[in-house]
């Protein structure tokens, strides 16, 4: 298997997880969404909200296309992105529905790579003002590990609230794919 296809695999396994889990966060109320309960960004919501961020964050430094990496108030107005706990849209249909776009600008862009590209540099800078260059399969693992690394804290908290979310594993994602099982 090539970078190329893992990177897709790993593109589609971000949307059903994502699917999954704004399926279920719907399902809770707000207060139970919203709880301050300890977490790095403090609810739910704010680690859902953490990750959209990031990963439009990413999306920008990838592609430099404002339509996919920066995120816009309800009146079309360009959001000033800030630090890493800044929760772009308090509002979850919003958040949810900015997630379900920004998942297929994902997919979209991933269906471009090539391994040349994935091998080509990425330029950048970090937060806090730092110069960065590697090759761009590099940040593209850090972008996959990173969503993956904050769903699991967001499957954590739902076991906290009562909620079960269900299988995560991307192998169970994989031979549900190839044997069209419903998730």
């Amino acid at each position: 298997m090539s970078f190329v296809e893992q990177y897709r695999a790993l593109a589609r396994y971000n949307s059903w997880m994502n699917d999954k889990l704004y399926a279920l966060a719907a399902t809770l109320d707000e207060a139970d969404r919203t709880r301050d309960v300890g977490a790095f960004f403090g609810s739910l919501h704010g680690t859902l909200a953490h990750v959209l961020w990031a990963d439009r964050i990413w999306l920008w430094r990838f592609t430099k296309d404002p339509d996919v990496g920066l995120s816009r108030d309800r009146d079309g107005n360009p959001i000033q992105i800030g630090m890493h706990d800044q929760v772009l849209y308090a509002d979850f249909d919003t958040l949810r529905r900015e997630r379900e776009k920004t998942d297929r600008h994902i997919e979209a862009w991933v269906g471009g790579f090539t391994e040349e590209t994935l091998a080509g540099p990425i330029a950048y800078s970090s937060m806090n003002g730092g110069a960065r260059a590697h090759p761009l399969w590099q940040a593209v693992t850090h972008f996959f590990n990173h969503q993956t690394h904050h769903r699991g804290q967001a499957t954590t908290l739902f076991m906290q609230l009562g909620h079960d979310p269900g299988i995560t594993d991307f192998m169970v994602f994989l031979w549900e794919r190839q044997n069209q099982q419903p998730t």
